[in-house]
């Protein structure tokens, strides 16, 4: 069995960024987190993080809607 809350290290490694863009993401609101124990450790539940994931998928999905690829020709100075 998985355990229900994840380490800040180990959502960076899913994620596959950095420690303190995680505790940015935590911060900020972007990705929900509780903090635990007497020194206040963060923990990120695996659910929330399984959200935010879905989250940003369908963001990203949005953006590509909104921004499409635009072909670029031969005169075109910045091919």
């Amino acid at each position: 069995m998985e355990p229900r809350f994840l380490l800040m290290a180990d959502v960076a490694e899913q994620l596959n960024v950095s420690t303190s863009q995680v505790y940015h993401m935590v911060r900020s609101g972007e990705l929900p987190a509780i903090k635990v124990g007497g020194r206040g450790q963060w923990r990120i539940e695996r659910s929330k993080l399984e959200e935010y994931i879905s989250r940003k998928y369908a963001e990203t999905a949005e953006w590509v809607r909104t921004n499409p690829l635009v072909e670029r020709t031969d005169d075109d100075p910045l091919a």
